[in-house]
């Protein structure tokens, strides 16, 4: 065991590797902090280049340029209100809200270490606990899928901080959007009107950078008359208020990575999906939830770790039994059969020294993170004195180029404009944008595999619990949906109460 320790110590701490970590992070930081551009896409312009690399620097490209992704997705949300990647959506509102409070440094230097330790936590499980998180990542068949699918869409009563009715509305819109294209089950167009563009869905990414990014270009624009005043002064240093911050809430980070890792490596999960549901768990359990959509810190520290620990969950079924996590990890595992490593439990006595190191990769990678992620910020932090006259176009052009590129056509760069106009028209009406994200996200896999579930029981709905995971996530989302309903029960029969603005909207409205 020690001889195949050395050997994978001696392959990871090799110059040429070193240097390919370096490059990929600054590569990966880059297209991570383009809105649009996502950590799949980085993964997928390094894949020609590792055509000429030994496994390991192949493998430590893809491993350091995702992680990195995955993190710089958070410079444009705090700064623009822009996510740059689906992992960054969740918590958007908080680390903008934080930025315009002066707290820009504070909110990215969050994301930041507990980015890394989110990562860590994930390559301690996936070093550990592979082969056990594997076989019970197995064990989920259309039912549990379904459960889970359903629990990650009641995250969005959670998420919507003033007015649960208003952000169930939201996710019934973004549902409505997921049922555009092809039937999964019948394999006939739906709600396309003719039109071949639509065939495909609602593609995630423009719709994304329309509801976020083009409705704070419109709300921009409405402001540009109004006298607005100078940008806050950002206080403190990026780690300097960080460290003592995360010690208090250490029970978060815990958290958050260990939620990530589990939901990492159930397969078709991922990242964002990771970032939603800790989230949302966050609020769940905090002693002060009406702070949630104000700028509050809590809720990043859970989703921020939760998105990097599933980039190493994510690798747990994809080294163990070959089957792919999420769409990174569909590429790595096309990359390893490219290098003769073909994923599977053989691979752990075939060529040990190659995955132990990886798993060291992994480890630098969060690491690099640090110091990179601080030159990042620091390189960034100036557009937020850029004039607002000068920046808007500048993000327009950048909007256009991401929508673009996900669908190399212009119909994706229509269906952004539109949805940016809804997204605006939402939020002036005091309808969070977030639950239709949710429901675009999650939408897919919750009719999936519930018309998938009716197939194989036969039209019985007692088999969604027979199964004991699949109970136990029955019972668990059937209980918070009762919770909720007894409630606003509870509000109708004592009474009508002040209508107020939702405390993310007029803390945004002071400080914009």
């Amino acid at each position: 065991m020690m001889n195949v320790f050395s050997q994978a110590l001696a392959l990871a701490l090799d110059p040429f590797v070193l240097l390919v970590v370096v490059i990929s992070a600054a590569f990966g930081m880059f297209v991570g902090a383009m809105p649009g551009l996502t950590a799949t896409m980085a993964v997928a312009l390094l894949v020609p280049v590792t055509f000429f690399m030994d496994p390991v620097p192949a493998l430590a490209a893809i491993v350091t340029a995702s992680s990195m992704a995955i993190f710089a997705g958070d410079i444009p949300g705090a700064l623009l209100r822009m996510p740059g990647t689906p992992a960054s959506a969740a918590y958007v509102g908080e680390t903008f809200l934080m930025g315009q409070r002066g707290k820009v440094n504070l909110a990215l230097g969050v994301t930041l270490v507990a980015s890394a330790l989110g990562g860590l936590v994930g390559v301690g499980a996936l070093i550990l606990a592979a082969p056990m998180l594997a076989e019970v990542a197995l064990k989920f068949t259309s039912f549990e899928y379904f459960w889970l699918a359903s629990l990650g869409l009641s995250c969005a009563v959670f998420i919507s901080s003033a007015n649960p009715l208003k952000g169930f509305i939201s996710l019934l819109v973004g549902l409505a959007l997921c049922t555009v294209g092809i039937d999964p089950t019948a394999g006939v167009p739906r709600f396309t009107f003719g039109n071949v563009d639509l065939m495909g869905g609602i593609s995630f990414i423009p719709a994304m950078i329309g509801l976020f990014a083009i409705s704070e270009i419109l709300r921009g624009v409405m402001r540009l008359r109004a006298k607005t005043p100078p940008p806050l002064r950002q206080s403190g240093g990026i780690f300097t208020s960080v460290l003592p911050l995360l010690g208090r809430h250490k029970v978060n980070v815990l958290r958050g990575s260990a939620l990530g890792t589990c939901i990492g490596a159930l397969p078709g999960a991922g990242a964002d999906i990771a970032a939603w549901i800790a989230y949302a768990v966050s609020k769940r359990f905090s002693r002060s939830p009406e702070k949630f959509g104000t700028g509050h810190v809590e809720g990043v520290v859970d989703a921020s770790s939760a998105n990097n620990s599933a980039v190493a969950g994510s690798w747990i079924p994809a080294l163990v039994f070959g089957i792919p996590g999420d769409s990174l990890t569909a590429v790595v595992i096309g990359v390893l059969y490219m290098k003769g490593m073909n994923p599977g439990p053989m691979v752990f006595l075939n060529n040990p020294q190659l995955i132990y190191a990886v798993f060291m990769i992994f480890i630098l990678a969060n690491l690099v993170m640090l110091p990179l992620g601080w030159a990042a910020i620091r390189l960034a932090r100036p557009i937020l004195r850029v004039p607002k006259r000068t920046l808007l176009p500048v993000i327009l052009v950048f909007c256009i180029v991401g929508a673009f590129a996900m669908t190399n056509s212009v119909f994706g760069v229509i269906l952004m404009l539109a949805l940016g106009l809804v997204g605006w028209i939402f939020e002036e009406n005091e309808f969070p944008v977030a639950p239709i994200i949710l429901g675009l996200v999650l939408g897919p896999m919750f009719e999936q595999t519930f018309l998938t579930s009716m197939i194989k029981s036969d039209g019985s709905f007692l088999a969604f619990f027979e199964r004991p995971i699949a109970g136990v996530l029955g019972v668990a989302t059937l209980l918070v949906w009762g919770i909720v309903l007894f409630r606003a029960a509870q509000r109708m029969l004592s009474g009508p109460r002040p209508a107020q603005a939702a405390p993310g909207r007029e803390k945004a409205d002071r400080t914009s």
